[in-house]
């Protein structure tokens, strides 16, 4: 009950005009009562614009009333008996006042909360809006509503002000036409007998001058009216700050949300709020444009002296330029392209107009038109400079007319089958490479509103930038303006984007833990400090990103993440999620962790060599010395072994691998991933099995119907000995094609093979195959 107990404390004329809100509409006898129940509704959820509306604010209705039934019930003793009937009666005289019209009582009640509200902050020159009203919505968006609630109590108050001018004028004019009819009656005396004229004149001389004072007196009044025009400045200042705040913050953070959605941030969420405030601004906005006019109409009937001329044609000028304004600014892109774009490739885009089933501009649907320009022209259009209509591509299936929904109120235009046809690069300057060229998509159209009396043309462009050719080009700005490109971020920035992107990619909610984050900074940095604060003000330049290769190898920092990302996404993604990825260690991070550990003990981690590669660490006896133990890692696994064999299944063929670091049984662990076993032959076919085998710590099976068959391959790793901590180099192996895959068209060639490496008798177990 917070602001009704602040409320009650109101001193002066801060609690007359409290009192005031209150009378047989709404009693105050009820907001006391109910104050809880009342201020736990969501009242401003309801848009009292639209009529479907009206079954929520029954239902409300209904409820208040229950409510109030309730507490009368409960009264007792000698006062609770009148007040049980006082609130019994206010329960009738509230059904029958809206039973009818439910709307209106949350109308009423709105009003009362906001005006309370604002009351109890004037008075403790608080900014921050109170009451348990708010626990249902942000404190942003509260205020955004108080607003337009006010502009709406303002619209209708100059709405009726105006009404009375225009009454008051048509009466005037009536009256002054009445003035010209004695005045022409004075002036045929003249023509009368003297007699007449002496008789008639002085009745019409009286008239007259009654008229006349009654005309003097009520122009007067007039420009008094007039100058009721004078509020249209604080309602169109109003306007602008209102409409400031939802497309200079709430619009720009949400296409900013869908900027970093694109990196792999978050949704940007849905615009049905935001399309919602527009909506009710284009309304308001276009009812006070509707009115200067009005005024503006009636001043040109009776043209009476004065500065109202001046100030109507400002007015009409700031309306006009307030509405153009969120016109063109809510012509927005819904659905971005993707960030790399192919020629001869189809993608998808969707602009829309928030504003254009409320200014009606689907009467007349507009024809949106896509092409791509380059980062000048861009550059030029963001500085409101002249360009070139040239593009600097071409672009298949680039127009599209806008389509109204009328289930949803949305107005938008799908570009589905887009592609683009061919690019035209420009002279490239310094180490920039082909990828690194952006571009921009520029949607442009022409809308009309209000029968053709305004018409705007409207261009948006994407809030990032698109780039052609390989699928590197991540968006490595973080700024807010499209091609205003930093040099260099500091790696907490980097840190963060790097996260979302990770989780993105790898559509999990396990994300890169601080320890991960220190890896990927010694990565980058070639830096060998293990505390994280250490980097807190370090920066890293595009060229250490995604241009020079790290130290040793040829490949960039990014390059080897995204080599990480992909690998993990494709195979690795449960895994990853249940915790049995460390990942991001170095080899001797592993060595260390590994040796305070028993034997057969490993752990997964990403290769440093390779991209896209994972290996195994594990610990065991040293066969070279008798009682030393050493660790042992595998040569990374790749997307090309997986294809062939699951991690899983590969853990699990090794039966040197006892415990997940740091001490979980592996069959805990991985045993729901593995392949369950094959079937039995069928019509006397055996299917050949592929497993791995490390050589060194095979045990061999003297039955070979019971043990499947191994193989050892150059796609499989090869044990790295102690002092080998290098690049692992290839070894070739006659099973693999020019690509590495295995060539598994011929079972036989494979049987063979098998038989091969292997060297035993398998005449008698592939003899029945042959056929």
């Amino acid at each position: 009950m917070a602001v009704w107990i602040q409320a009650q404390q109101l001193q002066g004329d801060a609690l007359h005009q409290m009192q005031s809100l209150y009378g047989q509409h709404f009693p105050i006898e009820v907001r006391h009562y109910l104050s809880q129940w009342i201020e736990g509704q969501l009242w401003d959820a309801i848009d009292l614009e639209n009529p479907q509306e009206e079954l929520k604010a029954k239902r409300l209705l209904d409820s208040l009333i229950q409510e109030l039934q309730k507490k009368a019930e409960h009264q007792v003793g000698e006062d609770g008996f009148l007040l049980k009937i006082k609130l019994g009666h206010y329960a009738s005289q509230l059904k029958s006042t809206y039973d009818r019209c439910p709307l209106e009582l949350v109308r009423c009640i709105k009003h009362i909360l906001y005006t309370e509200q604002r009351l109890v902050r004037e008075a403790t020159n608080s900014s921050s809006p109170v009451g348990s009203l708010m626990d249902s919505m942000s404190q942003k968006y509260h205020q955004i509503n108080q607003a337009f609630e006010e502009l709406r109590v303002l619209t209708q108050d100059t709405e009726n002000d105006l009404r009375k001018l225009q009454h008051n004028q048509e009466y005037f004019i009536i009256q002054y036409q009445e003035s010209l009819r004695i005045q022409a009656q004075l002036s045929s005396l003249a023509t009368l007998p003297p007699a007449d004229r002496q008789l008639r004149e002085p009745s019409l001389l009286s008239k007259r001058a009654t008229v006349e004072a009654w005309l003097t007196r009520e122009a007067n009044t007039l420009q008094k009216y007039r100058l009721v025009h004078t509020h249209y400045q604080k309602t169109l200042a109003l306007l602008r700050k209102q409409q400031t705040v939802i497309l200079d913050d709430e619009l720009i953070q949400w296409k900013r949300r869908q900027q970093l959605a694109g990196n792999g941030g978050p949704p940007e969420g849905g615009l049905d709020i935001l399309q919602s405030w527009c909506e009710k601004l284009a309304e308001t906005i276009w009812q006070n444009r509707q009115q200067i006019r009005r005024a503006e109409h009636l001043r040109q009937q009776l043209p009476i002296p004065g500065p109202i001329e001046e100030l109507l044609t400002e007015l009409n000028s700031t309306i006009t330029d307030i509405i153009s304004t969120l016109v063109t600014s809510t012509f927005i892109i819904e659905k971005q392209p993707p960030q790399v774009l192919k020629t001869q490739t189809k993608f998808a885009a969707t602009v829309r107009l928030l504003v254009g089933g409320k200014l009606n501009v689907h009467m007349n649907p507009p024809q949106v038109k896509a092409t791509i320009i380059s980062e000048q022209q861009a550059k030029a259009l963001l500085k409101n400079e002249n360009t070139r209509n040239d593009s600097s591509g071409e672009i298949l299936n680039n127009n599209c007319v806008m389509e109204y929904h009328q289930t949803t109120g949305t107005l938008s235009a799908h570009f589905r089958n887009m592609s683009l046809k061919r690019i035209r690069r420009s002279d490239r300057r310094g180490a920039e490479s082909v990828t690194e060229e952006k571009f921009t998509i520029l949607f442009e159209s022409q809308f009309s509103v209000g029968g053709n009396e305004l018409v705007f043309q409207v261009k948006v462009s994407l809030r990032g930038h698109v780039k052609t050719g390989k699928p590197y080009a991540w968006q490595w700005d973080t700024g807010r303006v499209p091609f205003i490109v930093p040099d260099k971020v500091l790696w907490p920035q980097l840190c963060e984007a790097l996260n979302m992107k990770y989780k993105a990619e790898v559509q999990s909610n396990r994300g890169l833990s601080e320890e991960n984050l220190v890896f990927l900074a010694q990565k980058a940095f070639s830096s060998s400090c293990v505390n994280p604060e250490d980097y807190r003000n370090m920066t890293m330049t595009w060229s250490q990103f995604n241009r020079e290769s790290l130290p040793g190898r040829n490949f960039t920092f990014w390059q080897w993440f995204d080599g990480v990302m992909e690998l993990t996404k494709k195979h690795l993604k449960p895994h990853w999620n249940d915790g049995a990825i460390l990942g991001f260690v170095n080899k001797q991070q592993a060595q260390d962790m590994l040796m305070s550990k028993p034997n057969g003990t490993f752990l997964l981690r990403f290769s440093d060599s390779e991209i896209g590669g994972i290996t195994i660490a594990w610990v065991a006896e040293n066969p070279n010395k008798a009682g030393e133990r050493m660790v042992w890692n595998l040569m990374p696994y790749t997307t090309k072994d997986f294809s062939i064999r699951s991690l899983a299944d590969r853990i699990s063929d090794l039966n040197h691998l006892l415990f997940l670091y740091p001490d979980r049984p592996k069959d805990e662990v991985f045993s729901k991933y593995y392949t369950p076993p094959l079937s039995k032959a069928v019509d006397g076919y055996v299917k050949p099995q592929i497993k791995q085998v490390v050589p060194e710590f095979a045990t061999p099976n003297p039955d070979p119907a019971a043990n499947p068959t191994y193989m050892d391959h150059a796609a499989s790793p090869a044990v790295n000995q102690p002092h080998a901590y290098g690049l692992y180099p290839p070894i070739g192996d006659p099973m693999l094609d020019a690509d590495g895959d295995f060539d598994l068209d011929d079972t036989m060639d494979v049987a063979r093979h098998v038989e091969e490496l292997l060297r035993r008798p398998m005449e008698g177990q592939w003899s029945g195959q042959q056929s």
